[in-house]
């Protein structure tokens, strides 16, 4: 019999929405330009500001961005990809479409980001250098290795000036998931300025939102007109600019693309929010510095760790059960879950999915394997008030004082 559960009263996120994003969606539809149009343009103007990028492209999520990132530096079958299996499995998806190999390193137990150390390994337990193709090349597949994309865990950046010296060093490209990181910072630059390409996700669990949406930074000229062509079946003119000239104009479609367009309906949403999205931010930090000050010293409990020089955006708040402790991360969230709290399991391990079955590992991924086991993220969204926070702090404690009550 399936356990019952009280209403679940404090969720483990909410969008942060308000008056704004429906006066300019109204505005949107009362103009009757709904696809993409001038709010696209007005928010990629906005992201790439952000960022201090040059050039930033909407897109309908951030795996078609990553994918897209992909297709633009010819990814293709008979190439191989480094990605970490501690991650969302869109990460792997955004590979394998477009028809190369998605090829698992393990993370950092500290930071859950691709570790720099295990990418050597896998270099150097997988591949050799071939003088004909003039590339690394996979000892079983015979596949090339072209590409690293780190991704930047619930919103903590990567070590991306280790990840940029492996890359330099074998002449690999790094497409950079920053699915969780908008506002987030390394080495006093945010994250969207690091890399060739970088991808973000406005999905509503992320730290701002246009319901579905994803756009990619870049400060290349010729990947921004590459990837803005891609998006749309590569149609030389937009429909926005044939409409603007007042002229018959016909386009041509000289490549195969795809429709991964966002809405100025999804747009106008995104301008709204980020206007707001420093503030959204300062509210999770305070959040989660409350959540540090609770849990920080406790002994079956790991609080996330930032190293000096960055800056986590806490667009989930991981906590971390120790293997020691007498009280399993499955019962903490269902306990949680009894009191009305929410709780997801921390992040996946791709490589365990069905999906991914067949897929070979070249390395253990032992610490992937671990903390798939052990996390768990806890509510945190910039609504929350003091006495939610202070629920879900106190009912994680019980959790602890219960069982040590029970073994007394």
């Amino acid at each position: 019999m399936a356990q019952k559960y009280k209403k679940i009263t404090i969720p483990i996120t909410k969008p942060y929405l308000d008056g704004k994003e429906e006066k300019l969606v109204a505005r949107v539809l009362r103009s009757g330009w709904l696809t993409q149009g001038p709010k696209v343009i007005e928010f990629e103007k906005k992201v790439n500001e952000y960022t201090r990028t040059k050039y930033a492209v909407a897109v309908t999520s951030c795996t078609t961005a990553l994918f897209l990132a992909l297709k633009a530096s010819e990814i293709k079958e008979g190439d191989d990809v480094i990605v970490p299996s501690f991650s969302f499995i869109a990460t792997a998806n955004s590979v394998a479409h477009t028809g190369a190999t998605p090829v698992f390193a393990d993370i950092d137990r500290r930071t859950y980001n691709i570790s720099p150390l295990s990418i050597q390994e896998v270099i150097k337990s997988g591949y050799k250098f071939d003088n004909t193709k003039k590339a690394l090349v996979n000892n079983t597949t015979n596949n090339r290795l072209r590409a690293i994309m780190p991704v930047h865990q619930v919103g903590l950046p990567a070590d991306m000036a280790a990840i940029a010296v492996i890359a330099r060093k074998y002449k690999l490209l790094v497409v950079e998931d920053a699915a969780c990181a908008i506002g987030s910072e390394y080495k006093g630059k945010r994250v969207g300025a690091h890399s060739p390409l970088v991808c973000f996700s406005f999905h509503p669990r992320k730290i701002i939102t246009t319901a579905e949406g994803g756009v990619i930074t870049t400060d290349s000229k010729e990947y921004a007109e590459k990837i803005t062509a891609l998006r749309q079946h590569y149609m030389t003119v937009s429909d926005l600019a044939r409409h603007k000239t007042g002229s018959i104009i016909f386009e041509s479609y000289p490549e195969i693309g795809y429709n991964f367009r966002m809405s100025d309906v999804q747009a106008a949403i995104g301008i709204a929010q980020m206007d707001k999205l420093d503030m959204v931010l300062m509210k999770r930090a305070a959040i989660a510095n409350a959540y540090n000050k609770a849990f920080v010293g406790h002994p079956y409990l790991d609080v996330p760790y930032v190293p000096a020089g960055y800056k986590h955006n806490y667009q989930s708040y991981l906590l971390k059960v120790k293997n020691e402790s007498p009280v399993r991360r499955e019962e903490i969230m269902t306990r949680l879950a009894g009191a009305g709290i929410a709780t997801r399991r921390g992040i996946m391990a791709i490589h365990q999915e069905p999906a991914y079955a067949s897929a070979k590992t070249i390395i253990n991924l032992s610490v992937t394997e671990e903390c798939a086991l052990s996390t768990m993220t806890i509510p945190l969204y910039p609504q929350m008030n003091k006495a939610e926070v202070n629920s879900v702090i106190s009912e994680i404690k019980k959790c602890f004082n219960r069982k040590k009550h029970s073994d007394g």
